[in-house]
């Protein structure tokens, strides 16, 4: 019989394999080397840890509070607390992971690197929150699937489309503006993501509209991802 560690196990990572699968599936036309999508991966995971780098000292000078009972204290919380150090750390693990790469060498490569950053984020995150939740994983587990990992999976492939133009562009002006957009578009996505959730604290009346919101945010990424990966295949001449 399995025990419940490993069946938590086995439902925290599940939405991070198929995730993963997924965008390797679309890089058929040249794949990374396994070697350098594992070495993604783990730059990932350590991305959560280093992201208390800076959401700690944002705690210690006020920036945010997580015992906050006001819309915008939650909504910095949001932003402050979670998706500006998870994202400034995922951009800084890309950049390491990519600057040196000869493998970087088609458009599409900057999402499924990007991706595999993100997974490795969400992969240590869900772990930690479902065992956390001992006693309701199986529940948290689900929600988390269907929300949080899609969250960071759309987060991702934001980041990765904009690095990527950056990186290929010949431009002197866009270059900066799609490295701007790569790191403040997954901020602003992910922000409103966590804001939403966290505001239904202090909005109990609301909190099924904003349940409501989280879910039209999440089908607005779907779609925009949608499109970043199409046209970064068709700039390879994949589709």
């Amino acid at each position: 019989m399995l025990s419940n560690e490993f069946l938590i196990l086995v439902a925290a990572l599940l939405p991070v394999l198929i995730a993963l699968y997924f965008i390797n599936r679309k890089d058929k036309n040249n794949p990374e080397p396994t070697g350098q999508l594992v070495k993604a991966l783990f730059f990932g995971v350590l991305s959560a840890p280093l992201s208390m780098l800076l959401s700690i000292p944002f705690k210690e000078i006020g920036l945010y509070n997580e015992e906050s009972t006001t819309v915008t204290g939650q909504l910095a919380c949001a932003f402050f607390g979670a998706a500006i150090p998870e994202e400034c750390f995922k951009f800084l693990m890309l950049w390491l992971v990519v600057r040196n790469n000869k493998y970087f060498d088609e458009h599409f490569d900057g999402i499924v690197y990007a991706v595999c950053i993100g997974m490795g984020f969400a992969g240590i995150e869900n772990v930690l929150y479902l065992f956390d939740n001992y006693d309701n994983w199986v529940g948290v587990g689900i929600g988390r699937a269907l929300l949080a990992i899609p969250g960071h999976f759309f987060f991702a492939i934001i980041m990765g489309y904009f690095y990527s133009l950056s990186h290929f562009t010949s431009s002197l002006v866009k270059r900066p503006m799609y490295l701007s957009f790569a790191i403040l578009m997954p901020i602003l996505a992910h922000g409103l993501y966590d804001g939403f959730l966290m505001v239904q604290s202090v909005l109990p009346d609301i909190a099924c509209m904003l349940s409501l919101a989280v879910i039209f945010l999440l089908i607005r990424l779907r779609k925009i991802s949608n499109k970043h990966i199409a046209n970064l295949l068709r700039k390879d001449g994949v589709v």
